[in-house]
């Protein structure tokens, strides 16, 4: 039914190029519609989970990306999980997500429009792939450590985690169980709109995921020149210049993120010199026209391959 409604518009229309996002839904909708050349992109689910329900589910992803004229993936990670589902396949196009830098570029640090106030933080999905309670643990060390050390500059620091999800209660609970609830703020979901305000509210940007298969919240935070802290997990440090616009540490490992975490604390350049570098970062690779001109670009060469092969 959807490949006969597909068929319709594409008759009506004549597009050059047909672009399916989804290798399993809607990859297979492109493929039964027979239109050539056609684009599959991947992105997340549908190579990460889809496949492992069972053969018929894998078998049904492998055959759309090994019959797409072209295959697109928005990180280099993801795009080595589908060669492992289809180890014909050919080169890959890298096409990463895009900011509006005009929606980010005046978020202000905590630390310089309140003096004395420190917060670092996630805006997150509540869920265990995101490591959410990595950071509150790192952040329980810092906290910690600092009570011992610096008890004013510990007085000073927050913790808050934007966003909603089916850890939150556990969550909740582990904060209470380590000591640091008035340390910590759950401020709920926010709509996307409002993520620009939410990451102003931060002074440190902090990822520790388990599983990520590109870091559209990292570009966020560099677009807002935000000094980050991420795991070294799926596509993660793929965004973050190691070093340059934030500080990679391994995943399941809170002391190395608590001692990162405090290292851009303690030197208000370092938290300048990154936050810069990131925006700057962000804005050659990531904003919306550098991306717009990939995909473009992407779209381009698969046509005049397909004609150069109908020649």
């Amino acid at each position: 039914m959807n490949a006969r409604f597909v068929r319709h518009f594409l008759a009506k229309w004549e597009p050059d190029i047909l672009h399916a996002h989804y290798a399993s839904g809607y990859g297979t909708t492109a493929r039964l519609v027979g239109f050539r050349p056609w684009l599959l992109s991947v992105w997340g689910s549908d190579v990460y989970d889809f496949p492992r329900k069972s053969p018929m589910h894998h078998w049904l992803v492998k055959t759309n990306l090994l019959l797409a004229d072209a295959v697109a993936s928005t990180s280099h990670c993801m795009a080595v999980e589908a060669r492992r589902i289809a180890p014909g396949l050919r080169d890959i196009a890298i096409t990463p997500f895009g900011v509006d830098m005009a929606d980010f570029g005046a978020a202000v640090p905590v630390a310089q429009a309140q003096p004395g106030h420190w917060v670092v933080g996630t805006v997150k999905t509540m869920d265990h792939a995101y490591g959410v309670d990595m950071l509150i643990r790192a952040f329980a060390l810092l906290l910690r450590k600092l009570g011992g050390s610096d008890a004013v500059f510990a007085k000073q620091l927050r913790l808050r985690l934007i966003g909603g999800g089916p850890q939150t209660d556990d969550l909740r609970e582990l904060v209470s169980v380590l000591g640091v609830a008035e340390k910590v703020e759950f401020s709920g979901p926010v709509p996307h709109r409002d993520v620009p305000q939410a990451l102003a509210g931060l002074d440190v940007y902090v990822a520790l995921s388990r599983l990520e298969s590109f870091g559209v919240a990292i570009i966020e935070a560099g677009a807002a020149a935000r000094p980050v802290v991420v795991s070294d997990a799926g596509g993660l440090p793929e965004v973050v210049v190691d070093g340059v616009t934030g500080l990679v540490v391994p995943r399941e490992n809170p002391q190395a993120a608590a001692d990162a975490i405090e290292r851009l604390l303690r030197d208000a350049d370092l938290r300048r010199r990154m936050g810069e570098a990131a925006q700057l970062h962000v804005a050659q690779h990531y904003s919306w026209p550098a991306c717009v001109a990939t995909m473009l670009g992407v779209y381009e060469r698969v046509i005049a391959q397909y004609r150069s092969s109908e020649t």
